[in-house]
Parts: structure tokens; C-alpha cells; sequence
């Protein structure tokens, strides 16, 4: 009999010693991930079994529960490593070891594709996000409001944990902007052209969206700055299409110039009241860097190239502007036919 009850303890102490220091996933990925949203014990253990993070659930709560797991486990995101043992998967837990997320920061153009960016990185729904950043009381405590709210994101990749509010995510935000902008002599330049740091990101989320070239994006913010100082209008074409909410506009029609947004800049002197996008940082210092020239006008060539003709007349520019607009309708005929 004695023997019977040595047998099944040493059984047991196996099975235990195997369960929890031998390799207890059984995915076939390098790494897997699971949420936990305070779903108690035994919904997690469900998920993990389906997930096949563990294999036996029953030994899971059992030590779960010796460990106080779910007094110490916070919500959040959590990535195992395959082989993972059972101990480490509970210390993993009880020490609430989270995942970090990658926040990529590229181009957005809106409150509304910020929100959505946000709602799918982290554990924040969209529809709080968006009140979140439509809300000058929320925006107060990090200094920004509804309007330059998008300038407080610099355009980069940032590590989160997937559980960070948004009260965490504006003050990293803040933090970031602060540091991009304390780099290079950056507040330095912006104030030798005199602008502020906010009518600078403005500036340059317009350059963003006139061109892709780098070449053609220090020059085009000459001709900007050149018309703040004489006090013309800038009559920048993506301040209409961002007044429209229409980002497909190929051709902007004169009809489209009666806007009355407050960021139709044909309408309106001076630079918009905000950001119309994330503009990226070498944009930002294209802008800050931008030769002194006798521009005020430009348009795009007629070869399509996606470069841009500058002027220093309008008489020059008219020519170049007419070859274009010929160019275009031979262009729009063709497709229509």
C-alpha cells in the first residue's frame, strides 16, 4: 500500500515539476499574443487554452490562484515566447510583464484618421479617441487645442504599452514635440523667419502636400514665406481640398474657391488655423531651412514630372501655368474618350 501512495506522489511531484518548468505552449509561431481585460481567471484560462498558450487549464488556475495572479495582472497585452513554462507564463503575468506596441506615425490628415491610427494600435475604441481629440478641455492640459492638436505629433515610430490611455499617449505626444523642436536650433530658425513653432508645422504640412520632392519643397516654402511677408494671400491648393474633405481632387475648380472655411487660403489671408496634416520632420526642416529667393509663384510642369516651374512675375508665371492647364485638358480629353 505504502508503496501504491510512494508511487503516486512521485507521479505527481513529476507531473507538477514537468507542468510547471517544462515548456507548457504549444503554438507553432515564435511568439504569440493574448488581451486581458479583466475578465477573471477563468475566462483567461479559456484563452489561453484556445490559443494554445497552455495546455491545461485546470493546472493554470491551480497555480494562478497559488500565485494570486489575478490580484496582480493588470488589462493589457501580453506576448509569450513559444516554450514558454507555466511558472514563467505566471510570473510573466503576476509581474505584468505587457507587450509593447509600435505607434507608426506617418501622414494624417484628420482628427478622424488620427483617432482610427490610435483605435488600432491601442486598446482605446475610436469613438473615445475622437471626442477625446475633438475636445478643448481634454487638449487643455497639454497646451494645444482642437484646431493645432495634430501639431503635437512629430511623424515617427514610438513603443507604447497596448493598454496607454490617451491622457498618457498626449503627454508622450507633448514630451516628443518638445524634444524635436529643442533640437538643431530649431525655436531659433523658426523665429528668424518669424513664425512660431505651430504656424512652422501649418507651413509645412501645406509644403507636404504640394510635392513629393525635396528639391521642389524648400523652394515651394520660399515662395510662402515670401508671400506672408508681402501680406498676399497664399492661395495654397491642399488648404482647398482639406476645406473641401475631399483629398481625391486631382483639378481645383474655380467654383471650389467660394469656400468659406476658415483654411481656404484663397479666401482668407495668411496661413490656415491649423495643420492640414502630419507633415514629416524633414519636411518640417526643409521649411525651417528654405533659401531666401524672389519667388511668389510656381505650378507644377507640363511633363507631369511632378516638379514645379517658379517665378519671380506673374507674366512668367501665366505662361507656365497656361502650358500646364493645356497639357491637363489634353490629358482629361484623352481619359474621356
Amino acid at each position: 500500500m505504502k508503496k501504491w501512495i510512494l508511487l503516486t506522489l512521485l507521479v505527481l511531484v513529476v507531473y507538477s515539476t514537468y507542468t510547471l518548468f517544462i515548456k507548457v505552449t504549444h503554438f507553432t509561431a515564435e511568439k504569440a499574443s493574448f488581451q486581458y481585460n479583466m475578465g477573471g481567471l477563468v475566462a483567461l484560462a479559456d484563452s489561453l487554452h484556445d490559443k494554445k498558450i497552455i495546455r491545461d487549464k485546470a493546472s493554470f488556475l491551480i497555480v494562478a490562484k497559488l500565485f494570486n495572479v489575478e490580484d496582480k495582472i493588470k488589462p493589457g497585452k501580453f506576448l509569450i515566447d513559444k516554450n514558454t513554462s507555466l511558472l514563467n507564463l505566471i510570473r510573466i503575468l503576476r509581474n505584468n510583464q505587457q507587450a509593447r506596441v509600435k505607434f507608426i506615425l506617418n501622414k494624417v490628415r484628420t482628427k478622424a484618421e488620427l483617432a482610427k491610427l490610435i483605435a488600432s494600435t491601442f486598446s482605446i475604441d475610436s469613438l473615445e479617441c475622437i471626442n477625446y481629440l475633438s475636445s478643448n478641455d481634454s487638449l487643455a492640459p497639454f497646451h494645444t487645442d482642437t484646431t493645432q492638436v495634430l501639431s503635437l505629433f512629430i511623424p515617427n515610430t514610438y513603443e507604447f504599452y497596448w493598454s496607454t490611455p490617451m491622457t498618457k499617449l498626449l503627454q508622450k505626444m507633448k514630451t516628443e514635440e518638445s524634444l524635436f523642436w529643442s533640437k538643431n536650433n530649431r525655436l531659433e530658425k523658426a523665429a528668424g523667419i518669424g513664425l512660431t513653432k505651430n504656424e512652422v508645422y501649418t507651413l509645412a504640412s501645406i509644403v507636404e502636400e504640394e510635392t513629393n520632392f525635396d528639391s521642389d519643397k524648400t523652394i515651394i516654402a520660399s515662395v510662402y514665406q515670401n508671400r506672408l511677408k508681402k501680406k498676399m494671400p497664399l492661395q495654397a491648393c491642399p488648404t482647398i481640398k482639406y476645406a473641401m474633405q475631399d483629398f481625391t481632387l486631382t483639378r481645383i475648380y474655380e467654383k471650389y474657391l467660394s469656400n468659406p472655411s476658415p483654411y481656404n487660403t484663397y479666401k482668407k489671408a495668411g496661413l490656415p488655423p491649423g495643420p492640414i496634416c502630419t507633415p514629416a520632420p524633414k519636411t518640417i526642416d526643409l521649411v525651417l531651412n528654405a533659401p531666401n529667393t524672389n519667388y511668389f509663384y510656381f505650378v507644377a510642369k507640363a511633363d507631369f514630372s511632378g516638379y514645379h516651374h517658379f517665378s519671380a512675375s506673374y507674366e512668367e508665371h501665366s505662361k507656365f501655368a497656361k502650358a500646364y492647364q493645356l497639357k491637363l485638358d489634353e490629358y482629361q480629353a484623352k481619359k474621356n474618350k
